[in-house]
């Protein structure tokens, strides 16, 4: 039986090998962005349900969730939006906090509550319910160092897999909940040699993870039906450095 999986932030990097990986297994792919690219054109013509969602918006978190619960049936959240907002921008400090939170933290939070019934409701129709469906917190290696230039960012991941642990026993048995706390998955076309060296030397595993890396995760963490509640790191050790 085909899927149904909401991924938020589709347009760029894991967002959008994850929406690809699930459209070309033959899952139903919802998935949010907030700017236009042209990755965008490209899912839709893949078969994508695509919402235009600005996660800082009450307005449109509601209107968002508002089309994905008229949908037959969802068996994940894949929570992946994020904004990378260092504290020295030009917002003040309040500000730059509610919003690493609002996008990290409320949003999640809202969404998760307003379709957890949805999720329940499709696991059920499976053999097999318990732990059926999944809600996955992309949350970030940070969340447990901390970060000296993103303090507010860092912060809001670890409140985000707060609400794994909570939703998980809320949501518990027909709904797993988990985290997925990457490091450097991909370098962006921008970055030079100086800082791509320095960011591989940070781990034990100098490698460019990919994309294929979190894939790999977020299919173990559906097909099992006994892994709750927990937080998996893809950092290339960098614990061990």
């Amino acid at each position: 039986m085909n899927k149904t999986v909401l991924i938020t932030g589709v347009g760029k990097r894991i967002g959008y090998a994850l929406a690809k990986y699930f459209l070309a297994r033959g899952d139903n792919v919802i998935g949010t962005y907030r700017s236009h690219y042209d990755s965008i054109e490209q899912l839709r013509k893949l078969g994508a349900t695509l919402i235009q969602c600005d996660l800082t918006e009450s307005t449109s978190i509601a209107n968002l969730i508002e089309q994905v619960n008229g949908a037959a049936r969802l068996d994940c959240i894949i929570h992946n939006a994020s904004d990378w907002l260092p504290d020295n921008n030009s917002l003040s400090p309040g500000e730059t906090i509610n919003r690493m939170m609002q996008v990290h933290v409320n949003a999640p939070y809202e969404i998760n509550l307003a379709l957890a019934d949805l999720l329940i409701n499709s696991a059920q129709l499976n053999n097999d319910a318990i732990g059926a469906s999944n809600i996955i917190h992309i949350t970030d290696y940070v969340a447990e160092k901390g970060s000296k230039k993103h303090i507010a960012y860092a912060a809001s991941k670890a409140a985000l897999h707060n609400l794994t642990l909570s939703f998980a026993t809320k949501l518990a048995p027909h709904v797993k909940v988990n985290s997925i706390a990457p490091a450097m998955i991909l370098f962006n076309e921008h970055d030079d040699d100086a800082y791509k060296a320095n960011a591989l030397a940070k781990a034990i595993l100098p490698k460019e993870a990919g994309n294929q890396e979190i894939i790999a995760l977020v299919e173990y963490l559906q097909s099992s039906h006994y892994v709750t509640g927990r937080s998996y790191a893809v950092d290339g050790g960098r614990q061990l450095m």
